[in-house]
């Protein structure tokens, strides 16, 4: 019923704008309306991350040297772990997946926001948004999980390490990848999908540097409602669940290193989750301050800060959290790079 009232409310919108066009003389052109959908609208405005003039050329340089170094360390990392088979773990596995997803991410939405920077309009036709709102849900989501294998893997490791081979089979670990790119691809379909049906008049000015959601419905001019329950849900689940179970297996795990007796091997297994706990920390922390806080508490500018943090902030620093942190993928770092050097001296000879 709830779908049926919203679609009469599309098309009573609809009618009003013709009636009112014919009732002015006006010609209705056909072209104005997005294929597929009831929307006036064929192109939005991106705000961007501020408006101030002398912020631009900073926050440019700023965020093209976070993109670049965001290709390069993810880039370098995933040709770094399929390079070394000593690597070819179902920690690294999931690292591997972590660094791909990552690097598409950023690239879903960086190129854009840096066009923002040096541009005084930054346009989107309706389909590049919604073809950018599908990608970022898809790749946001991903993470969401691929981060919540990393915690359970972790937890098998440090709880359970006599049947860690038996637990974390290649089969278990590529079922909870396809598991993790399933919730992403059905998350991404319900919130894009939701937002086709919606019927966006003569607003088209984003207050973001993406076509996120919520900007996006406060410029809808029909009923928000099921977006809104779509969001709670889809968004609630995805935060919520992966949040408690990374909770629970990081709880097993720090009750399993205190009763370790030494204190290098409280240590060592301290160490070996740190760098998890801060990634999870950064993302899953500014991800629920966007969507999950009441829709009157602070601005969408506040909004457009806590996004930075798992648009680019996030992708950028787990490349460095998970290689500087990491021995094994220092010592596979060295190796490569003596590997490299003796290839040019013997070239050069």
């Amino acid at each position: 019923m709830a779908v049926e009232s919203w679609v009469q409310v599309g098309l009573v919108s609809d009618l009003l704008h013709a009636y009112t066009a014919f009732g002015k003389g006006e010609m209705i052109p056909l072209e104005k309306t997005a294929p597929g959908n009831g929307s006036f609208v064929t192109e939005f405005i991106l705000v961007g991350l501020t408006d101030l003039p002398d912020l631009q050329l900073p926050l440019f340089c700023l965020f093209l040297v976070m993109y670049v170094v965001t290709v390069l360390g993810n880039s370098g990392l995933i040709t770094l772990l399929g390079l070394n088979s000593h690597l070819h773990t179902p920690m690294y596995f999931f690292l591997f997946n972590l660094s791909f997803i990552d690097l598409f991410y950023s690239s879903v939405f960086t190129p854009k926001m840096l066009t923002n920077f040096v541009s005084k309009k930054n346009i989107i036709s309706y389909r590049g948004c919604m073809t950018q709102l599908y990608f970022f849900c898809f790749f946001a989501i991903s993470e969401c999980y691929v981060l919540t294998s990393m915690a359970y893997d972790r937890y098998v490791a440090i709880c359970n390490p006599l049947l860690y081979n038996v637990v974390m089979s290649p089969k278990v670990c590529s079922s909870l990848m396809l598991g993790s790119y399933l919730m992403a691809f059905s998350g991404a379909v319900a919130h894009t999908g939701c937002m086709l049906r919606l019927t966006f008049c003569d607003a088209n000015t984003i207050n973001h540097y993406l076509c996120d959601i919520l900007p996006l419905l406060q410029l809808s001019c029909t009923s928000t409602y099921v977006n809104e329950l779509v969001v709670f849900i889809v968004v609630g689940t995805n935060i919520i669940v992966p949040s408690v179970t990374i909770f629970v297996s990081y709880g097993s795990i720090l009750s399993s290193i205190l009763r370790i007796s030494s204190t290098e091997g409280r240590s060592k297994a301290f160490s070996t989750c740190s760098s998890h706990i801060i990634a999870v920390s950064l993302f899953f922390g500014s991800c629920a301050f966007m969507y999950l806080k009441p829709s009157s508490a602070g601005s969408m500018d506040e909004g457009k800060i806590s996004s930075v943090f798992y648009t680019n902030v996030v992708p950028m620093m787990n490349p460095l959290i998970y290689s500087l942190r990491n021995k094994d993928v220092k010592l596979a770092l060295r190796k490569v790079l003596k590997l490299q050097i003796s290839a040019e001296r013997a070239m050069a000879t």
